[in-house]
């Protein structure tokens, strides 16, 4: 049979993409708590197989992981709910606040700028008004979020309970796609897959909590107010990677501002959120979950924007283990390997326009680091 030409393959390969991504879109709703399941359930499976080997019904088995992981999600809730009704508290020491350094910016814009209070609240009069036009689709698109978020945290313990439930039956879905000879190989994928996702996610779940500890405690030994909610928020927003720091890093000096009158807390927060960011990247995130996951990073980013404008915050989370697990199958595969290359962070030591050897597709199976 006449081998198809690389350029139809190509673009099979890309309207493959397109139709996935097309699906993703429209489908967002059904699919993001359904990958959200899975991936805890990855996470729940080592609790699971102990219940079981100590003879505890299926069902209870399944049921004792989830409602040990509702109880932790309940009591982060509870602590973040806790901080925001302490900073609501504070609320008229922050309107104070918050006009002092409004009025010492608007001096500041006056003086570098040479626009006049006058000048300033016309414009903010005029910005004010057009969002209070647009604030009945604000308002509806808030009610929408709401109903989804309520949505997938409410399908969220029944998908991973179905998931636990008829996990063999989905692992024998998946080998009877492939021939007996490549069972050994897809085996081999299904548990670095297990493997990877499980320390990736148990690893995030120390991460949130070291950082919320260390981070909060800093701050709280330099008395800056309402340390343990900047410490919470930027433990959660890190497990965005590259940009979820940048936002906790705004957030955390936005608080600040609001509940401190002295710049200099500023930089304590900018340099604590620093010390610890350096700690995490560079000592306990690598012990803790190992160089399993090696993506490039401009793969890594472009992939949580996209997956950010495709399927929401959610998504955001869900980005870097997707294309871990993508990796894992693309490197398996003959046809896709180029696609593993291009997610990797593997360098070749010499540029493949001087030396061709670079240039071909390794005969060796290669595994994530």
């Amino acid at each position: 049979m006449k081998e198809m030409p690389v350029t139809v393959k190509r673009s099979i390969e890309l309207l493959g993409l397109f139709l996935v991504g097309a699906v993703i879109v429209i489908g967002q709703t059904i699919l993001m708590p359904l990958l959200m399941a899975f991936f805890v359930s990855l996470m729940l499976l080592p609790i699971f197989r102990f219940f079981r080997r100590i003879n505890f019904p299926e069902a209870l088995a399944i049921f004792l992981p989830i409602l040990g992981l509702t109880v932790f999600a309940g009591l982060i809730v509870w602590l973040f709910s806790s901080q925001i009704g302490s900073l609501v508290n504070d609320f008229p020491q922050i309107k104070q606040n918050i006009s002092k350094h409004l009025g010492a910016l608007s001096k500041w814009i006056n003086e570098s700028f040479n626009f006049s209070p006058d000048e300033q609240l016309r414009f903010i009069s005029e910005q004010s008004n057009k969002l209070f036009n647009s604030a009945g689709s604000i308002i509806s698109g808030a009610a929408g979020s709401v109903t989804g978020v309520l949505l997938f945290f409410g399908l969220l313990p029944i998908y991973i309970y179905l998931i636990l439930m008829y996990k063999n039956l989905f692992v024998k879905f998946v080998f009877m796609w492939f021939d007996p000879k490549q069972h050994n190989q897809v085996e081999e994928a299904m548990r670095e897959t297990e493997g990877i996702i499980k320390s990736y996610l148990i690893g995030l779940l120390i991460q949130i909590t070291y950082i919320t500890v260390l981070l909060g405690g800093i701050l709280f030994l330099f008395g800056i107010k309402h340390a343990l909610l900047i410490g919470i928020i930027f433990a959660f927003l890190n497990l965005i990677p590259y940009l979820g720091a940048l936002i906790g890093n705004i957030l955390g000096v936005l608080i600040t501002l609001s509940s401190s009158e002295d710049i200099f807390d500023i930089i304590i927060v900018l340099a604590a959120i620093s010390v610890v960011q350096f700690l995490d990247n560079n000592i306990l995130m690598p012990r803790i979950v190992g160089s399993k996951v090696k993506i490039n990073a401009l793969t890594a980013i472009v992939g949580i924007i996209i997956a950010g404008t495709m399927a929401g915050i959610s998504a955001m989370f869900l980005a870097l283990p997707v294309i871990a697990v993508l990796k894992i199958v693309f490197d398996r595969s003959e046809q896709f390997k180029q696609w593993g290359v291009l997610l990797g962070d593997e360098r070749p030591e010499k540029s493949p326009m001087n030396f061709p050897a670079f240039r071909r597709k390794s005969k060796d199976v290669e595994t994530i680091k």
